[in-house]
């Protein structure tokens, strides 16, 4: 199938992109929490 519902906003998937932002916002947050407590303050 062509239509993988990445843009069926009827399935909810609308939910599933904002937890993908979520998911991404916390993954760049915690490489950057890493990286500073790299750096001796």
């Amino acid at each position: 199938m062509k239509n993988i519902a990445l843009y069926s906003w009827e399935n909810g998937s609308f939910i599933m992109i904002g937890i993908f932002g979520v998911v991404i916002v916390a993954l760049v947050g915690g490489v950057m929490l890493m990286m500073n407590s790299d750096k001796k303050k």
